[in-house]
């Protein structure tokens, strides 16, 4: 914990006075622009990835970047997605899953998970995506899938996701009014790239190709 509270002494001495009066904007409530989903994993940085302050991000995290389909039973996502849509009035959605993902090497072999009952029912929410990794490869279903198969299967868990997120009636709402977008990333922890897809993409492309018209008009700023 010496680390822990050495930052948390910096921050009072140093980098809350410096930024006094962004806090004492933020104390009457917040307007993020974006809905941040991303993995538990501590190697991932939200903020520090997209260069954004406190603020502008809303963001849910949990093993896997998933979001479960909706359904009448309450839980964390479900209540988090519908009051940043419906509240908020968030514009973006970005679902964030990452390479090396320790989640998704569990869904690729259930049986490994014996003794952690809460993670593999918890990691049922990525099925769709190992069965479609699975038929696309020809693999039988008794087979595990091995750690050849892991970016693949990295890249259509997100697909998957964002699927899920259309199924929650806000999100639902917003899209049929063109009032939110919804993106997917995969970020390389190695290489710092990120690949992206849209709302009704089928598969992945260079950060700098999907976002380009954006890049364009932040470069003539």
């Amino acid at each position: 914990m010496d680390h822990i509270v050495r930052g948390v002494l910096d921050f009072r001495k140093n980098v809350y006075p410096e930024r006094k009066d962004l806090f004492g904007a933020l104390a009457g409530g917040q307007s993020p622009e974006v809905l941040f989903f991303t993995c538990s994993d501590s190697r991932i940085d939200p903020n520090l990835l997209t260069g954004s302050s406190p603020g502008d991000l809303f963001i849910c995290r949990n093993a896997g970047n998933i979001i479960p389909p909706h359904s009448n039973e309450t839980g964390g996502m479900t209540a988090s997605i519908e009051y940043a849509v419906a509240v908020l009035k968030v514009r973006h959605i970005i679902v964030c899953g990452h390479t090396d993902c320790g989640a998704i090497k569990g869904a690729l072999d259930v049986p490994a998970l014996k003794g952690l009952p809460h993670v593999k029912e918890w990691l049922g929410h990525c099925r769709s995506a190992m069965e479609i990794v699975r038929e696309r490869h020809s693999i039988p279903t008794d087979a595990c899938l091995d750690s050849a198969y892991l970016n693949e299967a990295i890249e259509e868990n997100v697909l998957q996701q964002v699927q899920h997120l259309r199924t929650h009636p806000a999100v639902a709402a917003k899209l049929a009014t063109q009032k939110i977008q919804i993106h997917g990333w995969v970020y390389d922890i190695e290489s710092g790239e990120i690949r992206c897809c849209g709302q009704d993409s089928l598969e992945f492309r260079a950060f700098d190709d999907f976002y380009s018209d954006v890049i364009d008009r932040v470069r003539e700023d």
